[in-house]
């Protein structure tokens, strides 16, 4: 993942990358539906009115307003969107290979792209469907409601489809990625697999260069090494492909996934003279996509496209949220990923703030990891409510934490939650701190050795640790 030179003319994915495939920022707008979005709004915003009609027609809207309730983050930053795709499918007729046994509706990708108040910039940020993240109590569509839980980021949108309501599912992934991000969603957008494959037919075919040859069953995919062009399911299997590929990580997928989006948005861009294909393209997309009210519509969606163009190539960031491997803190847990804090805390907070993060220089925040269970934490109660320590220990051993003491504070009652830190526990404090709302940690000369100390004041939720 990079800004490496690409080879070769426009539509093509490959090169020298993890699993063949070589990035690059120039040509992209944005990453998976709102990069073909934007570039598709563009490409129509000449066509005749039955055209219009027809496309604006198909595209569908979900409102989930009521589904939300009230406890949202605020938008800190007026004027600036925050906008969530999802790549999605239904695991229903041709699509029920995909997943043995799913019958839920299913996400694969999952993305926030941030627009600033002033336009200057954009990020994209891309959230790894292995996340382990805390699942807020959802609707799920038959009128019962799921309880809140530990588990992967993308079982949010299964759990609100599992009746395969749209609104259901945008619904409880909005709420996920708002408890855990802080961030206010503003709009959404969910593309599906049929769509993803009809828009790449339509183009015919998008050129892709693996270095190795892939084989994946799960994924259905048989591709020799070198530059050939794939369609349909080949393409579908492509951008789907894991375990065969590279280091078999989600994070390599996401990776493989934009850069097919940037081979697409190039050659879509490529094809603006073609008529026939411009509007099989036009079709496949405005079929497959679902959004809020508010920009359910070729208007409003132009214009949100008209709003991107103006970006520089240079200043259209694509990141992933800082993550490791849970296994680091779960030793039984190989297969998922946890956010790296406070550089995923620090991701958020910039972004809510309107503030410009360079994926350089989040690469460069990620390089000190410190793990959640290398973090030693005493626990004490300051609020006068019995229990209260031993549910906020519970809750930080579940993250991974190591809570060596639970107990009350020697003072009794605080005004507010703190965390202390004795010298050389500065990072590790910082972490801890991090996944409490508000608090910020403070060096302590007579704090214990060995350990971070957290005094649990009358405003912290429980629900809100970690």
């Amino acid at each position: 993942m990079g800004g490496s030179r690409r080879r070769g003319s426009g539509g093509r994915a490959g090169g020298s990358g993890p699993g063949g495939t070589r990035l690059t920022r120039r040509g992209r707008v944005v990453a998976w539906g709102a990069g073909v979005t934007a570039l598709v709004l563009l490409g129509a915003g000449g066509a005749g009115a039955w055209i219009y009609y027809d496309l604006n027609n198909n595209i569908k809207s979900a409102d989930v307003d009521d589904k939300l309730g009230a406890d949202r983050p605020v938008n800190l930053s007026p004027g600036s969107k925050n906008i969530m795709i999802v790549g999605s499918d239904t695991r229903q007729g041709a699509n029920a290979k995909y997943g043995k046994d799913l019958t839920t509706m299913q996400s694969d990708t999952l993305m926030v792209l941030h627009i600033p108040a002033d336009r200057k910039w954009a990020s994209v940020v891309s959230f790894p469907r292995d996340s382990w993240v805390e699942i807020p109590g959802c609707e799920k569509g038959d009128g019962s409601s799921s309880s809140p839980h530990h588990f992967k980021i993308n079982e949010a949108f299964a759990i609100g489809g599992s009746t395969g309501k749209v609104a259901e599912a945008a619904a409880c992934t909005i709420k996920t990625v708002e408890s855990n991000t802080g961030l206010r969603i503003d709009h959404f957008m969910t593309v599906d697999f049929s769509g993803f494959k009809g828009m790449v037919d339509a183009l015919e075919g998008i050129e892709v260069c693996p270095k190795q040859a892939i084989h994946d069953k799960k994924a259905h995919l048989d591709l020799e090494a070198g530059c050939q062009t794939v369609k349909g399911e080949k393409a579908l299997g492509y951008v789907r492909t894991r375990y065969s590929v590279g280091d078999g990580s989600d994070i390599g997928r996401i990776g493989r996934q934009q850069e097919f989006m940037d081979a697409l948005a190039k050659k879509a861009k490529s094809k603006l003279g073609s008529p026939d294909a411009m509007y099989g393209f036009l079709q496949s997309i405005t079929k497959s996509l679902t959004t809020d009210p508010d920009i359910a519509g070729i208007q409003p969606l132009y214009g949100l496209a008209d709003e991107l163009k103006g970006i520089p190539s240079d200043r259209l960031g694509f990141l992933t949220v800082p993550n490791y491997g849970r296994v680091a803190d779960q030793p039984t847990d190989k297969a998922n990923v946890v956010w790296q804090y406070p550089q995923a805390a620090d991701l958020f907070t910039s972004l809510a703030k309107d503030k410009e993060v360079t994926k350089a220089q989040l690469e460069a925040s990620k390089k000190n990891v410190v793990y959640a269970s290398s973090v030693r934490v005493r626990v004490l109660n300051g609020t006068g409510v019995s229990g209260r320590a031993g549910a906020v220990a519970e809750r930080l051993r579940k993250a991974g934490y190591t809570v060596v003491e639970t107990g009350n504070a020697p003072g009794g009652t605080v005004a507010r939650t703190t965390v202390t830190y004795p010298a050389g526990l500065d990072g590790k404090a910082a972490v801890l701190a991090s996944r409490l709302p508000g608090v910020r940690a403070a060096a302590d000369g007579s704090a214990a050795a060995g350990a971070v100390t957290l005094v649990v004041g009358p405003e912290l939720k429980v629900e809100n640790v970690a």
